[in-house]
């Protein structure tokens, strides 16, 4: 494999190309993107910036974080707030990310998707509207913990962090996920087969993963 580094605006443009292309090759459906990650990696942050250069060339997107689709705090927090098992294995609440989101903008769906789903703050329903997505459309799906679940995504996106920047980057108080994301990494292991693999150790200084000679 090959490490090309690269700037966080060529990053950003170099994706909106790939995927703009991608969504060509499912057109008159609609192209379903995660852009999975550790928090200290930014998916939510990546994927917020793809949004205007992919409606500038023409493609309807809309972003939904997963944070938004949280199971409630009775489900979440039954074994304890701060257990790395509980939050790899159940955070997410992924049936209903899939039941309003992916198959909604998947093959034969109809494209009405709900942006949230769950307001984790309030612990009770986000009380969003459903928004239509048309056909040739685009779905960004942004969150952690996402390629591990068989979730139905058309193109995968990870942002991979080695250990040492996981745990510099991630403040005291989140300290306690990272046997989650050990978990990840060697149960899961993304990096293996998501679509892009974007090396993200310093924000400021990311780098494509490649296949090919090193």
């Amino acid at each position: 494999m090959r490490i090309r580094p690269i700037s966080p605006d060529r990053l950003v443009a170099e994706l909106t190309g790939r995927l703009d292309d991608a969504s060509r090759t499912v057109e008159p459906a609609r192209l379903r993107v995660a852009v999975d990650g550790a928090p200290a990696a930014g998916p939510d942050e990546l994927a917020a910036a793809l949004v205007d250069p992919l409606r500038a060339r023409g493609r309807p997107v809309l972003h939904v974080r997963a944070a938004d689709f949280l199971r409630p705090a009775s489900l979440r927090f039954e074994l304890g707030r701060t257990n790395p098992d509980a939050y790899y294995e159940g955070w997410n609440d992924e049936t209903g990310l899939r039941r309003e989101v992916l198959d909604p903008a998947g093959p034969g769906g109809d494209g009405r998707v709900l942006p949230s789903l769950w307001d984790a703050a309030a612990d009770r329903a986000s009380r969003a509207r459903y928004v239509d997505l048309p056909p040739g459309g685009m779905v960004l799906v942004s969150g952690t913990l996402l390629l591990g679940g068989a979730l139905p995504f058309d193109v995968t996106v990870h942002l991979q962090l080695s250990p040492a920047a996981l745990r510099r980057r991630t403040g005291p108080a989140d300290e306690w996920t990272l046997p989650a994301f050990d978990r990840y990494a060697e149960e899961v292991v993304p990096a293996s087969f998501a679509d892009v693999v974007v090396r993200a150790d310093d924000p400021r200084h990311p780098a494509l993963v490649e296949a090919g000679d090193s």
